[in-house]
């Protein structure tokens, strides 16, 4: 089952004979994941919080959410709310995670954990002090893609695995500011987590190369000049490394999320263009046979029957109100009624989820060590060891 947080204490109950009251913090991607909680078997959508109360009102009468919240830490006071999922921009994650762990509400968090090593030990550390859930909900290692990789690797098609390579290259001009200049391993977790996440391995140490510079009104903003940055992530315990890059600005590109693995009897390779096949390489087949490809399957059939239809549709699919993760994320590979799936049933079976704090740390401090390392012209960067915090 790979690293897991330790044995969460025992006074932590949880009623799994009542719904649990969810509450979703920030309403723009975020709106996506208000009818997948409504039709939930195990959840109640509780409350919605977005400081613009006129959009959340709207929101909330569109969908029949009476609770309403434009104060998040009012809304972290409601005795009522079991779980909070934060939906906000990068540079809150962590502050709201931490609030919300301190209020006792488990949390779920859109990407990427937190922007600081440290960050990412708190929220670790506060799980184990409280005994609350914690998962950063990465849309990769639950979309079609990857589950049709992993269900490969499951029965033994790919073999021995050799090698994981992932990337992620999007334009972000168009997107809100808060973007702006963002160093592109601080947004890794789409890459990081598919090749990490496959076996359940543990980053031990990153190397990272900047290349290219974007320009200068975007560098200084975070001090970060770099347009391309890929690294090379040593597992720990295990005899593989991986290969990822980022790109967020001035890099001509449609957008890609593409994961691809090397096994000894079998590899997979994502397509190079949106909505073309991906391809699976299968050895010891004359050189004309071995490439070959496929149509990779939805997995709507592992969730329950009631939320099975968000794994290709979302609140989004009207024309105007296209949300710019749908397009330019293709949907995110119907992962969302996966993610919110997982962290229910985690809560309901008292179990961690994957990916659990430990493992989100992991991933995100990839990202975070990876640009520093960037910025040293390569240096070697230890992760920390969050699985025995």
């Amino acid at each position: 089952n790979g690293p897991q947080n330790k044995f969460r204490p025992r006074n932590i109950i949880i009623m799994t004979t009542k719904r649990l009251n969810i509450a979703i913090i920030g309403l723009g991607f975020g709106a996506e994941f208000i009818p997948i909680y409504q039709k939930y078997p195990h959840a109640n959508l509780y409350a919605v919080c977005q400081r613009n109360r006129e959009k959340a009102e709207a929101i909330a009468k569109a969908f029949g959410i009476e609770k309403v919240y434009t104060d998040y830490e009012e809304l972290l006071k409601d005795p009522m709310i079991d779980a909070v999922h934060i939906n906000t921009p990068i540079q809150n994650h962590a502050e709201q995670s931490i609030q919300a762990l301190k209020a006792g509400k488990h949390v779920a968090c859109t990407v990427p954990m937190a922007t600081t090593v440290e960050e990412c030990r708190q929220i670790v550390e506060l799980t184990q002090q409280t005994g609350l859930t914690y998962m950063m909900m990465e849309t990769v290692i639950y979309s079609r893609e990857f589950l049709f990789v992993k269900e490969m690797y499951e029965k033994g098609e790919l073999g021995k695995i050799q090698f994981l390579r992932a990337s992620h290259q999007q334009e972000m001009a168009g997107w809100p500011g808060y973007w702006e200049g963002l160093p592109p391993m601080h947004y890794a977790t789409h890459c990081v987590g598919p090749v990490a996440g496959l076996l359940k391995l543990e980053a031990e140490y990153v190397s990272c190369f900047g290349s290219g510079t974007i320009r200068e009104e975007l560098a200084k903003i975070h001090n970060s000049p770099f347009a391309v940055e890929s690294a090379h992530i040593k597992f720990k315990n295990s005899d593989l490394s991986a290969y990822v890059y980022r790109s967020l600005f001035d890099v001509a590109r449609q957008y890609r999320e593409s994961f691809e693995v090397y096994g000894s009897k079998k590899s997979f390779e994502w397509a190079l263009i949106e909505d073309e096949e991906h391809v699976v390489h299968t050895a010891k087949l004359p050189e004309h046979e071995i490439p070959a490809k496929v149509k990779v399957p939805d997995y709507a059939h592992l969730l329950p029957e009631g939320i099975r239809d968000f794994t290709t549709k979302g609140v989004y699919d009207v024309a105007e109100n296209t949300h710019l993760s749908f397009t330019q994320g293709a949907g995110h590979g119907g992962s969302h009624p996966h993610l919110a799936h997982e962290f229910l049933m985690a809560l309901v079976e008292n179990r961690d989820p994957f990916p659990n704090a430990a493992q989100s740390a992991n991933w995100t401090s990839v990202g975070i060590l990876a640009h520093e390392s960037a910025m040293e012209g390569g240096a070697i960067k230890y992760l920390p060891d969050y699985f025995n915090v």
